[in-house]
């Protein structure tokens, strides 16, 4: 998503109204753009429009609080801001309602048990015959499930985009930091590559190009439904080969 960077004050100079205004209109799409990327994942009862009221907020604030002296990109800068207010605005919402949380909980048991026995990726079909459910309403499931997320693995602090942002800033590390960061990859690397070639697709459309669900559907010629069940169903194989290669105490939320 394109930003305006383009800052027109020096460190220390005031921005004039007119400025401020062009500033402001210049990057209202990434208003749009944030919006529409986190209304995905939220339950319907979330209007998109009130995602965008609260980032059109945090933008101005962004541009108010500016300051190039921090030698911080100001797309950079508004995207952290944007994003920031509108999860503020929705913080503890993430879509999954009490009993879906626990649907999620066995399907992801039900998954691990499965590919540790067959030593491939589980079948829709075998998933929803361990369920003891039907193979439709298994998928019904799955849409359901649609505001499942990686967690601490998909939104880092910095916001940076990539597949699943998987992994902390490089700044700082220590050695053992830089060891733990490096083994994690070779196991989320490992998960990715174990996926079926259709949710590997549409997780890396997703997180990797920034597609939106409904692009990412147009893409594949899919329906939107299908692509939520496989973006879904991807990051349930995701956790749940992570529950059992990575250990809780690595300090990466599931």
């Amino acid at each position: 998503m394109a930003t305006s960077n383009v800052y027109p004050c020096e460190p220390g100079e005031k921005l004039d109204n007119q400025n401020r205004e062009k500033l402001i209109l210049e990057n209202l799409p990434l208003v749009h753009w944030i919006a529409s990327r986190l209304h995905e994942s939220l339950p319907p009862s979330i209007p998109l429009e009130d995602l965008v009221s609260t980032g059109i907020v945090g933008l101005i604030a962004a541009v108010d609080n500016f300051d190039p002296r921090y030698k911080v990109k100001l797309g950079s800068y508004a995207h952290h801001r944007i994003r920031g207010a509108m999860l503020d605005s929705i913080r503890g919402l993430d879509g999954i309602s009490g009993p879906n949380r626990q649907r999620m909980k066995k399907v992801e048991a039900v998954i691990s048990k499965i590919e540790q026995g067959v030593q491939r990726a589980a079948s829709e079909e075998e998933i929803s015959a361990a369920l003891g459910i039907p193979l439709e309403e298994y998928q019904t499931w799955l849409v359901e499930l649609q505001g499942v997320k990686m967690d601490t693995l998909e939104n880092g602090e910095d916001n940076a985009p990539g597949l699943l942002n998987l992994l902390a800033s490089d700044h700082g590390d220590t050695p053992g930091q830089q060891l733990e960061r490096s083994e994690l990859e070779r196991v989320l690397t490992e998960g990715i590559d174990k996926l079926p070639k259709r949710e590997r697709m549409v997780l890396s459309l997703y997180y990797k190009d920034e597609l939106t669900l409904r692009e990412i559907a147009e893409l594949m010629d899919l329906h939107l439904t299908r692509i939520s069940q496989l973006k879904a169903q991807g990051i349930l194989r995701l956790r749940a080969y992570l529950e059992r290669y990575w250990p809780m105490n690595c300090g990466v939320t599931l």
